[in-house]
């Protein structure tokens, strides 16, 4: 595993007490979720892997290498992305670039959630490795357009992974570490393919067990968030297990936390010819693609735009919340026969204020809620819930 010196952000501490409280909150189904994860197309997903096969052996120098850089530059572009940066780097007498694709997020904006997967293969097209990484990670930017987040987004594509984790690397060293980024969690996806002809039901979650030992705690947290998000949201099992080898390394070296996904069913094929689409399972790919953008909109806070500007009238036809957004006062009209519960979360999942709701009247509330984006339930006296949205306090 390659060394690196130690560098500890000065928001390590504030990031890694959220990061603990992140993923010990237990995960509930998310209607939003749900429905962004069925827009998912197998064949959208699958015309990429071919795409990417179809480019041929994509080491650093090969004509390859930059056409496949091009055509990932061109979707984003073609989906209506305009921070795009290219972070160049040479390898002997070749030049060679990362590509960073930024969305920014409606609250914490200088803070990130990173998914990455590296477009570089060695001695074969390296479908699997990791064709199958870049292609879940396009399918998500795909359908993260038009959704907001409350995080920024990062979706980094790698270069040089299959050389030492160059790119990696190059990027932490020269842009994350001087910049002291805030970095919310990285999420690597590489070699998630499985290999055909094989029963293909299991995805192996990584977390960071290594030193630094200061951010394995979040780490571990947010890998075991991952895996119940997993399951929820795919028909995928999990297992646990520890990261190395790849372009997550250079972020835990540097005391960040970071989580992973890489394939049960290890391929035999990766580093020659035969990593083609051929030898790998598609269908597991793709559930695992419907596991990567459940998990990434859970990250980084994802909410639909629609919801709740202005007046939002709650799926109960009976509850209506207004105004929304609103600078003090909110009312809810509850034109039901039950006394309803009304509780308000951050877009952490935090419990932040428990309001009764009386029966057959409109309650007027002052909250002390700072400004910003917050998630609603409303519960009947069976503890049912009977609507949940979002609603934004101005000031």
């Amino acid at each position: 595993m390659t060394n690196f010196n130690i560098y500890k952000p000065k928001a390590l501490i504030i990031v890694m007490i959220i990061t603990l409280s992140m993923g010990c909150i237990a995960q509930e189904f998310d209607p939003f979720i749900q429905s962004k994860v069925d827009e998912l197309q197998y064949d959208s997903l699958f015309q990429k892997l071919l795409a990417f096969e179809n480019f041929g052996i994509k080491q650093v120098g090969t004509d390859a290498l930059d056409e496949t850089a091009n055509w990932i530059i061109q979707q984003y572009t073609d989906w209506g992305y305009t921070n795009i940066e290219l972070d160049t780097l040479y390898v002997g007498q070749n030049s060679t670039f990362n590509i960073i694709v930024t969305k920014t997020g409606s609250v914490y904006q200088d803070t990130y959630f990173i998914v990455d997967g590296h477009y570089d293969t060695y001695n074969g097209p390296g479908v699997n490795d990791n064709g199958s990484g870049t292609a879940i990670v396009l399918e998500m930017a795909r359908l993260f357009k038009d959704v907001e987040t409350a995080y920024s987004i990062k979706f980094i594509h790698f270069t040089v992974e299959e050389l030492g984790l160059v790119g990696s690397t190059h990027y932490v060293e020269n842009t994350v570490v001087p910049q002291e980024m805030d970095i919310k969690l990285l999420l690597n996806i590489d070699e998630v393919g499985g290999v055909a002809g094989t029963n293909n039901n299991t995805i192996t979650c990584e977390r960071d067990e290594w030193s630094p030992t200061s951010n394995n705690a979040a780490s571990a947290a947010f890998t075991d968030t991952l895996a119940n998000l997993t399951e929820m949201y795919s028909n995928l099992n999990t297992d646990i297990s520890y990261a190395y080898g790849s372009d997550y390394v250079p972020f835990m070296d540097n005391g960040y936390v970071v989580t992973g996904y890489y394939e049960y069913n290890e391929s035999p094929y990766p580093h020659s010819i035969n990593d083609s689409l051929s030898n790998m399972d598609p269908e597991y790919v793709f559930e695992l693609t419907k596991a990567s953008l459940a998990s990434c909109m859970y990250f980084s806070g994802a909410q639909s735009i629609s919801t709740g500007i202005p007046g939002d009238i709650t799926t109960e036809k009976n509850i209506e919340i207004y105004p929304n957004p609103f600078a003090e006062y909110i009312s809810v009209k509850n034109i039901t026969t039950e006394t309803l519960n009304l509780q308000v979360y951050d877009l952490n999942g935090r419990l932040q204020n428990n309001f009764k709701l009386s029966a057959e009247a409109t309650s007027v509330i002052r909250t002390k809620l700072k400004a910003g984006t917050y998630f609603y339930k409303i519960f009947d006296e069976d503890q049912e819930i009977i609507s949940s949205g979002k609603i934004i306090k101005t000031k």
